[in-house]
């Protein structure tokens, strides 16, 4: 069974920076591209950052060159980098397979930017 469990979140002012955590197991993780969603309230999900299982990235134009996703395949881990963080960053951050595996959403983790 897949589980993927992500870390991380948390409240940060703006311009602040986080380091958001996905550990995945149930999967043969490194041949996955990977990739971080968000939900802001009242929003549908969007996909923020992807990374292949070669390394290569591509990014939601909201969140160039402020966020930078990269996997540690001996870990089964996954990462966003934020920073220069908006209060439109604000959500709950996922993180799954492209595409998603619908049954394998975890709980999230919580990014509230506010002053």
């Amino acid at each position: 069974q897949v589980q993927l469990v992500e870390s991380g979140g948390g409240l940060v002012q703006p311009g602040g920076s986080l380091r958001l955590s996905c550990a995945a197991s149930g999967i043969i993780f490194s041949i996955y591209t990977m990739a971080w969603y968000r939900q802001a309230p009242g929003k549908q999900r969007e996909l923020v950052a992807r990374i292949t299982s070669g390394g290569s990235t591509n990014y939601a134009d909201s969140v160039k060159g402020r966020f930078t996703i990269s996997r540690d395949n001996a870990k089964n881990t996954v990462y966003l980098q934020m920073i220069s963080l908006k209060p439109e960053d604000t959500a709950v951050y996922y993180c799954n397979t492209i595409p998603p595996r619908t049954a394998s959403w975890g709980q999230g983790t919580q990014v509230t930017v506010s002053s």
